[in-house]
């Protein structure tokens, strides 16, 4: 008999109160179990992707199940050392004492994923979870129904409900589990829906993790080398059809560099799809008719140059360049969140930064430039989540970096060791001998205030 929401969150809260997950033991072999039915699974959870979004095995590999089992091993190698706790050294005022670090699971937590990376963007937070000792409900997104499915079989045939389940269904259900009360909530998806879970969460008073996006500019120096700088544009803004939260959003160029930077992003897209690229087998399509008609809506501004086709039946869009957009066109005011690249000329690198600085801080942001000097501006004048210099989407593949945006793009970080810190709650414990009770804290008071501040300078 299925399982109601309540009843798996608190099949959870009693599993994780008995304090079997939080052994180190339990932990690997909890990773050791997910990266065998990733490895048991792989076809099925390919095929998942190719209905969802049409990807290309190679690009679903990498970008999904390969990027969680990269996870998984980077854990396994390194969780004894963070889980260990650290003594650091305790102040004079206190000996002899002990002071200790202990990295502790937050508990039973909520993981909502999206449905453009529905694989990786699920399963690597619970990495994550479960190297930290957590017990997981994991929410995938209906919208890529095939991975959801599939997700739910995985994880099913390999955890008990008990430990980690998946929840399928839409909004509603996704309703019912943000009443429950958790320890963590780790979101990944859109703003909107982001200010409801941290909405309901605070109901609860529970830490949330939100993985947002927004309009990540990709500014174009004069010194450049045009030709690499375009097939590196072109790479990140058309990988799964731009359909990426870190993709670059649109495309700030010197104003004389325009035409030949739009040329090249030209040979660039036939150079990866072809001169047709619905027929190409590399190239991925929008997840749903909806949100096709949407991207199409944004094209009614702006002159096409590149691209522009589109098959309603398939859910293809060409990869697509426009030109002649101003700030204040639809394009530019929303997160495009498909294969269209708007692209605006600039006169100085001043105008370029001001523009990127008078909107709502980007996931992303990316900067084209031999000049060293441009480049630590660039930096140091403006916010975003992560940044990537001469290449695209790259920041985000190190595991010793942490992933994560900033105001409206989001909060908290995860990959690697940031992805068990978010689920670990460290614990500070001090430890005191009941020798030298030094009586100076005790009232009544009999130490003047000017023996106390030089008492405190010296253990200082």
């Amino acid at each position: 008999m299925k399982k109601s929401i309540p009843e798996i969150v608190a099949g959870q809260r009693a599993c994780f109160q008995g304090g079997f997950t939080r052994s180190p033991a339990w932990r690997k072999a909890a990773l050791a179990k997910l990266k065998s039915a990733l490895g048991r699974n792989e076809k099925k959870l390919l095929a998942a992707l190719r209905k969802d979004l049409g990807k290309a095995a190679v690009e679903a590999y990498t970008s999904e199940v390969g990027f969680v089992l990269a996870e998984i091993d980077y854990a396994l190698r390194h969780l004894g050392a963070w889980s260990r706790s650290r003594k650091p050294m305790p102040p004079l005022l206190w000996f002899p004492s002990e002071t200790r670090i202990v990295p502790e699971p937050k508990g039973v937590v909520l993981i909502i994923g999206p449905w453009n990376y529905p694989v990786a963007l699920c399963l690597s937070p619970l990495v994550g979870a479960l190297a930290a000792g957590c017990t997981a409900v994991v929410k995938p997104s209906e919208v890529a129904s095939e991975s959801s499915r599939a997700i739910a079989e995985v994880i099913g045939e390999t955890f008990g409900d008990d430990s980690i389940a998946v929840v399928e269904g839409g909004a509603a259900a996704a309703g019912l589990l943000l009443e429950e009360e958790f320890d963590h909530i780790f979101y990944t998806g859109g703003p909107r829906v982001g200010k409801i879970v941290m909405a309901k969460a605070a109901e609860h008073l529970t830490p949330v993790t939100l993985e947002l996006g927004g309009k990540n500019p990709c500014i174009v120096d004069r010194e450049v080398d045009c030709s690499v700088a375009a097939r590196r544009i072109a790479w990140g803004k058309f990988f799964n059809a731009g359909q990426t939260c870190v993709a670059p959003d649109y495309l700030l160029v010197p104003a004389e560099l325009k035409d030949p930077m739009i040329e090249n992003l030209k040979k660039a897209i036939v150079e990866f799809y072809g001169p047709d690229p619905r027929h190409s087998p590399d190239y991925a399509r929008i997840i749903n008719e909806r949100h096709l008609s949407r991207l199409l809506s944004l094209l009614e501004e702006g002159d096409i140059v590149v691209g522009g086709g589109a098959d309603r039946e398939n859910r293809y869009l060409a990869p697509t360049v426009i030109d002649n957009v101003n700030w204040d066109n639809r394009i530019m005011g929303e997160e495009i969140f498909g294969p269209i690249l708007p692209v605006i000329g600039y006169g100085d690198l001043a105008e370029a930064t001001g523009a990127v600085n008078a909107r709502p801080a980007p996931l992303a942001l990316y900067f084209f430039s031999r000049n060293r000097e441009r480049q630590r501006m660039v930096i140091r004048e403006t916010r975003s989540g992560g940044a990537c210099i001469n290449d695209t989407i790259i920041q985000i593949l190190p595991r010793r970096l942490p992933f994560g945006g900033i105001g409206p793009s989001g909060m908290g970080s995860y990959h690697g060791r940031a992805t068990f810190d978010t689920f670990t709650h460290y614990r500070s414990v001090v430890t005191r001998s009941f020798r030298f009770d030094v009586p100076l804290r005790y009232p009544p008071y009999r130490t003047s205030l000017d023996q106390v501040k030089k008492f405190f300078r010296f253990l200082s």
